[in-house]
Parts: structure tokens; C-alpha cells; sequence
């Protein structure tokens, strides 16, 4: 039904970023409608059993189609232009929309914890038949088709909120399911606390659906590493030219889905033509904000490429830093000459490791290559990887 709908738009749209605003939306209504219609059915159902699990299980779909509701409303949103006072546009709407949706089941998950609980205290045997258990099979199968279509064009369009709503439809399968065969342990052992427990279990894991759907929206608005594939991808082609020596401080802005902005910077020799390096540097930026949709920034970081000296302390705080096992790394070595000493300049990448103290690293670092070299004095600065690489 989604691929037909999609079809049907994809006629009358162009460009990738509308396309991507339709396919949210109309996932979006269609996840409205059918978590609505199983509302209905499934509190029919538990209203004319006395089943509270079933009917837990019921408003946990009407909060699945509020979801819905605050990812439409995000997608929305989030397709505002950029204005003066949001420069890179509103795209982490999509992302708080999530987060809402984590919050809207984390709050139906702890009322329906209530509502089971109070059903352990004073428990009943609800009247489970055929019409029940019919419900709760349809239930399970259209929860699977939203699990499905949410998944695939979740991944499709890289939308956090669409792949949340997945995460929640999977969890509904799992709780309905359980509801299932709590309603045939009652019907056939006639245990009474058998459907509270069932209740409350039910209404335990959409709360841990809750907080797991919360962590992975609140991740991209903190700001977390780049996907691996995705600084492979900006270093291959950023080192598809062999003018290029090296590559280092690469930094990915996430502002939302279809709005992140790169930028790194590139080694280059000094000897060679500037002009010539300007050109190839602005081609890197084309190449790479067009394959991977981003906005790319590269600073041209020139290298002494024949100085045999500087050439063989790079090789010296290589084997150092390999020494001491921990994934730092330098760069922009350079030897300014001094009257009285030869000034040894670099910054050194640590990993975002608490146990590592930067200064203990310099200090090490630093005693191994005035061991070597008693006239050199270094000026390391600590620096950062936001790759995740180390």
C-alpha cells in the first residue's frame, strides 16, 4: 500500500529532499490510521472481556498513534528554510520529534503499570473467546506490516524518528503477543492474576522500549561520531587525489537529516603551486558535498615534503607514539629555528578515553624526543579526534 501511495506522489515530485517529506508523511498517516483502527477494535475487545491487559494493550496503540502525530508534525517542521537565527535550517526537529515519541511511551508504559498493578491487588478472571483472540492475531499481523514499511523507508530516507516508530511497532508485536498467550493461559487454567501480570509485564518493556527509543534520539542532538561508513566515504574521496598527503581534523556537523556540514583539512606539499592545490582543494569540496549531500569546508594545510630533518623526527614520534599502544596520533609537525633552540611543533590526537591524561602523554612524548634531541624544545597541543576512528 506504501509503495503504491509513494508511486503515485513520486509522479508529481522532484528532487530528493521533497521526496524524502513525503514518504515521512505518508507513512505517518498511514501509521495514524491503522494504530487508531486497532485502538478501536482492540478496546472493544478488552472493554467486553474485563481483560485489563488487553485494553493496556489497546491505549498503548492510541499512543503509537500520537506517535505518529508528532512525526508528521516533526517532518513539518523540520522542513523550514533556513532563516538568520537558524543558518543550517531546522532539520533536528525530526530528532526532538523522536524524542517526544520516546517520552509519550515511556508515560503510557508507567500508566499502564499502574492500571496493572491495581489488577494484582485485587485480581478478576476476564472472558477471553474466539473474538478476543481473533483481535489480538490482527493485531500482532498489522503491527508487522508497520514494523516493515517504518523500517525499510526508516533506512531509506534516514529518518531517526520513522526508525523509532519501528523500534515502538516492534515492541507492540512483542507485548501483544504476550497478551496472546496470557489470555490462553487464563482461558484454559483460569488463574485470575495470570492477565494483571501479563498486564504489567506488558507495560515494563514499553517503558524499557521507551528509554532505548530515547537514548538513540537524544544521541544525534548531543552530537555523536559520524557513521564509519560515512568518514570512509569523505576521506576515500578527499585522498582520490595524489596532491593530497594527508588528512586530518575532520569534523561532521549533524543539523538533521540532508543538512550536515564537513570540514577537515588537507595535507598538501609546499612546494608545489598554490593555485593549482586551490583548484583540486575546491574540487575535493564539490565532490564530496555532492556525493554524500552535505555542505564541505577543506583547509589547505601545506607540508615540508624535502626538509630530511623534519622527515626523520616524523618517523621518531611515530614509533613513540606506537610505543605507547593507546591510538594517538599527530600532526602539523613543523621545526621553527630558534636562537638558542629548535621549536618542535605539533598537535597530538588522544582518544576520548577519561583514563588517558593528556598531560602525562606530552610529558612522555616530550622526555622521548629531548632524549634524542637535547636542543629541541616541544610545543605539543592536545587535540581531538570527533570521528570515533580512535
Amino acid at each position: 500500500m506504501i509503495a503504491l501511495i509513494l508511486k503515485f506522489f513520486s509522479a508529481k515530485r522532484s528532487g530528493e529532499a521533497e521526496m524524502r517529506s513525503v514518504t515521512g508523511k505518508v507513512c505517518g498517516v498511514v501509521g495514524i490510521f491503522l494504530n487508531i483502527l486497532l485502538f478501536a477494535v482492540k478496546l472493544a475487545a478488552g472493554l467486553f472481556s474485563g481483560s485489563l491487559s488487553v485494553t493496556a494493550d489497546a491505549f498503548n496503540n492510541l499512543s503509537d498513534a500520537g506517535s505518529s502525530v508528532v512525526t508528521l508534525i516533526g517532518f513539518k517542521l523540520s522542513e523550514k528554510k533556513p532563516d538568520r537565527h537558524h543558518p543550517f535550517g531546522h532539520g533536528r526537529f525530526e530528532y526532538i520529534s523522536g524524542l517526544i515519541v520516546a517520552f509519550m511511551i515511556l508515560l503510557m508504559g508507567t500508566e499502564l503499570a499502574k492500571t496493572s498493578v491495581g489488577g494484582l491487588v485485587e485480581p478478576t478472571v476476564p472472558e477471553f473467546g474466539v473474538l478476543t483472540t481473533a483481535v489480538l492475531v490482527f493485531s500482532v499481523l498489522v503491527k508487522l506490516y508497520i514494523y516493515g514499511y517504518n523500517t525499510k523507508y526508516g533506512k531509506r530516507i534516514s529518518s531517526s524518528a520513522m526508525l523509532a516508530t519501528a523500534k515502538d511497532s516492534f515492541s507492540d508485536i512483542v507485548s501483544t503477543t504476550a497478551v496472546l498467550v496470557g489470555s490462553l493461559i487464563v482461558k484454559f487454567g483460569g488463574v485470575p492474576y495470570v492477565d494483571a501480570v501479563f498486564g504489567l509485564a506488558v507495560s515494563l518493556f514499553i517503558i524499557y522500549s521507551g528509554f532505548r527509543v530515547a537514548r538513540e534520539t537524544i544521541s544525534p542532538l548531543l552530537g555523536q561520531n559520524p557513521s564509519a561508513e560515512f568518514v570512509k566515504k569523505v576521506i576515500d574521496i578527499a585522498r582520490s587525489d595524489d596532491k593530497i598527503l594527508g588528512i586530518h581534523d575532520l569534523v561532521v556537523h549533524d543539523y538533521g537529516p540532508g543538512k550536515v556540514m564537513v570540514s577537515l583539512h588537507c595535507e598538501v606539499s609546499c612546494y608545489e603551486d598554490p593555485i593549482t592545490l586551490h583548484e583540486i582543494i575546491d574540487r575535493l569540496e564539490v565532490a564530496i558535498s555532492e556525493e554524500l549531500d552535505c555542505m564541505t569546508v577543506i583547509h589547505m594545510d601545506p607540508v615540508d615534503t624535502k626538509d630530511e630533518l623534519l622527515g626523520e623526527l616524523h618517523k621518531e614520534i611515530g614509533e613513540t607514539l606506537k610505543n605507547l599502544n593507546i591510538g594517538a596520533s599527530f600532526h602539523d609537525l613543523r621545526i621553527v629555528r630558534a636562537s638558542d633552540a629548535k621549536n618542535v611543533i605539533f598537535d597530538l590526537v588522544l582518544p576520548a578515553d577519561p583514563d588517558i591524561k593528556p598531560e602525562e602523554i606530552i610529558r612522555t612524548v616530550t622526555k622521548e624526543i629531548t632524549s634524542k634531541h637535547p636542543d629541541y624544545r616541544c610545543i605539543i597541543k592536545p587535540d581531538r579526534d570527533y570521528t570515533g576512528r580512535i
